[in-house]
C-alpha cells in the first residue's frame, strides 16, 4: 500500500531571505538583487554579463555551527545544515546535543534508523576546489614573482610584475579537509552525521533539476514504507575568487546581459530577455514524513506531495530538445504518479530560466498541456539561478503557494513571448493542486505535483 506523503517543516537560505517568512516575504513584494559582478573578476578576463545575485552573509554561528565546523565545510554544506536546522524547528521536531566534542545531535523524536536524507547539488563543494587548485597552482609563482619584482624594482618591468603579483589572488593555505568538502555528497552525508541519522542518505546531481529530483526520491521512500521522515531539498554556492563559473556560463551566452540596467535584465518569458541571472547560491531543505507519522505527533501540514515524474531528453548535454516530447511524458508520469488529470493542476512554478531557447519550449509544453488557463511564475525572476537549488526552491515557493492561496509575479514580464496566464500581480488565488517542474543540462526533466492539506 502506498503511503501518503506530508511536508512539515520548511528551511531556506536565499538572497532574498533566510528564513521562510523573510523569503515569503520578499517574494510577495517582488524583492530581488542584482549588483555588479566583482570588480577583481575583470583582472582575468571580459564579460559579456556585469551583473549577478550573490548570497549575503550567513549567521552560521545563530545555528550552533562553530568556527571549525565553518573551516571544515564547504559553503553549500553550512547553507544545506542551516536550512536543516529551520527546517527541524518548523516541523517541531526536537534535538539534542549528543556529542559536545563533534557538536552532533539527537532527534529523539523520530526512529533515526528510518530517517533520510536526500540532497540535489549541481556541483557540490565548487569553492573549495576552486581555492585548493588555485593555491596548488599559483603558490611557487606567486613566491616566484615576489623574488624578480625585489630584483627588478626599479627596473620598467619591476611595475608589471608587481602588478601581476599583486592581483594574483592565493588562498592562504591547501584546505587539508579539501575533498571531503569538494565531494558531491558532502552536504547530505554532513546533515546525517549532524543530525545521527541512519536511514538511505543520498546525494542526487542532475544540473538544475537536482533539488526536484532530490526531493521527488526522498518522496518515494517515504512512500513506499522504506522510510518514515527525510530530510530532502537542494543547495548551491557557486562563488569562487576567480569568477570562473561564471564565466563558463558567460562563454556560451547564457546570461542575462543588460548591463546597462541591471534591475531589468532578469526577465524569463519576456520578448527582451537575454540569458538568466547568475545567484551565487543558496537552498531549500523540507521534513517529509508519512502522514499517518505527522498526524501521531500533531504535526503541522504546509502542504501534501501527490507525485512525481522524470524523464530525460537524450538529445545534447547543453540545449533543450526543441520539440519537448520528454518534458510532455515527464508531465504525464508526473500525473499519473499523482493520480490527477492536466486540469486539476491550478498553478505552475515554472522552470523559467530567461534563455532563449528553453522559455520557448517551457512555455509551448505548457500551452499545449494544460492550456491557457493555468496560473504561471518563474522563481528564477526575483531569485536567479541557483543550478542545483533551484528546484528547491521553486518547490518552497509552490508550497506557499498552495498554503497562503497567493503567490508572487513574473518579474520585468512586460512583453510575453505567449498568451498564457502569468502572474502580474499579487492577489487571492484559488491555488489547491500545483506543479513545479525543472529541467537540467544533460536533458533531465523532473516535476513534483503538490497539494493543499486536507
Amino acid at each position: 500500500m502506498r503511503r501518503r506523503v506530508v511536508i512539515t517543516g520548511l528551511g531556506v537560505i536565499s538572497a532574498i531571505g533566510q528564513n521562510p517568512d523573510a523569503f515569503w516575504k520578499s517574494c510577495l513584494e517582488a524583492k530581488t538583487r542584482v549588483e555588479r559582478i566583482p570588480e577583481h573578476w575583470l583582472y582575468y578576463g571580459d564579460f559579456h554579463s556585469r551583473i549577478w545575485s550573490p548570497l549575503p552573509a550567513v549567521d552560521y554561528a545563530a545555528y550552533g555551527i562553530g568556527r571549525i565546523e565553518e573551516k571544515q565545510l564547504d559553503p553549500s554544506t553550512l547553507v544545506g545544515l542551516a536550512c536543516s536546522f529551520q527546517a527541524l524547528d518548523s516541523a517541531g521536531l526536537h534535538y539534542a546535543l549528543l556529542d559536545h566534542k563533534r557538536n552532533t545531535y539527537s532527534l529523539s523524536s523520530v526512529d533515526q534508523e528510518r530517517t533520510g536524507v536526500f540532497m540535489g547539488t549541481g556541483i557540490g563543494g565548487l569553492g573549495t576546489f576552486a581555492s585548493c587548485y588555485s593555491y596548488h597552482l599559483l603558490l611557487r609563482q606567486k613566491e616566484a614573482l615576489a623574488k624578480a619584482y625585489a630584483q627588478l624594482r626599479e627596473h620598467p618591468a619591476g611595475a608589471i610584475l608587481k602588478q601581476v603579483h599583486e592581483k594574483m589572488i592565493v588562498p592562504r593555505r591547501f584546505n587539508p579537509f579539501g575533498v571531503a568538502m569538494t565531494m558531491p555528497n558532502a552536504c547530505s552525508a554532513n546533515i546525517g552525521i549532524k543530525f545521527n541519522l541512519y536511514g538511505s542518505n543520498n546525494a542526487y546531481c542532475a544540473a538544475c533539476a537536482s533539488g526536484t529530483v532530490a526531493i521527488g526520491h526522498g518522496f518515494k521512500a517515504v512512500r513506499s514504507g522504506e522510510l518514515d521522515v527525510a530530510l530532502v531539498g537542494g543547495v548551491e554556492h557557486l562563488s569562487d575568487e576567480y569568477g570562473g563559473l561564471f564565466a563558463g556560463f558567460d562563454t556560451v551566452r547564457a546570461l542575462a546581459s543588460a548591463n546597462e540596467d541591471p534591475d531589468k535584465a532578469n526577465r524569463p518569458f519576456d520578448r527582451d530577455r537575454t540569458g538568466f541571472l547568475f545567484s551565487e547560491g543558496g537552498g531549500a531543505v523540507f521534513v517529509i514524513e508519512d502522514l499517518e507519522h505527522a498526524r501521531k505527533r500533531g504535526a503541522r501540514i504546509f502542504a501534501e506531495i501527490l507525485g512525481y515524474g522524470e524523464t530525460c531528453d537524450g538529445f545534447n548535454i547543453m540545449m533543450m530538445e526543441s520539440g519537448g516530447g520528454q518534458i510532455t511524458r515527464m508531465l504525464r508520469l508526473a500525473f499519473a504518479d499523482a493520480g490527477v488529470s492536466a486540469e486539476e493542476i491550478d498553478y505552475i512554478n515554472a522552470h523559467g530560466t530567461g534563455t532563449r531557447l528553453n522559455d520557448e519550449t517551457e512555455t509551448a509544453v505548457i500551452e499545449q498541456v494544460f492550456g491557457k488557463t493555468v496560473l504561471i511564475n518563474s522563481t528564477k525572476s526575483l531569485i536567479g539561478h541557483t543550478l542545483g537549488a533551484s528546484g528547491a526552491l521553486e518547490a518552497l515557493v509552490t508550497v506557499l503557494s498552495i498554503h497562503h492561496k497567493t503567490t508572487h509575479v513574473c518579474r520585468n514580464l512586460e512583453h510575453p513571448i505567449r498568451d498564457l496566464n502569468f502572474v502580474t500581480q499579487v492577489d487571492a488565488f484559488p491555488i489547491r493542486t500545483g506543479l513545479s517542474q525543472s529541467f537540467g543540462f544533460g536533458g533531465h526533466n523532473a516535476a513534483l505535483i503538490l497539494r493543499e492539506y486536507p
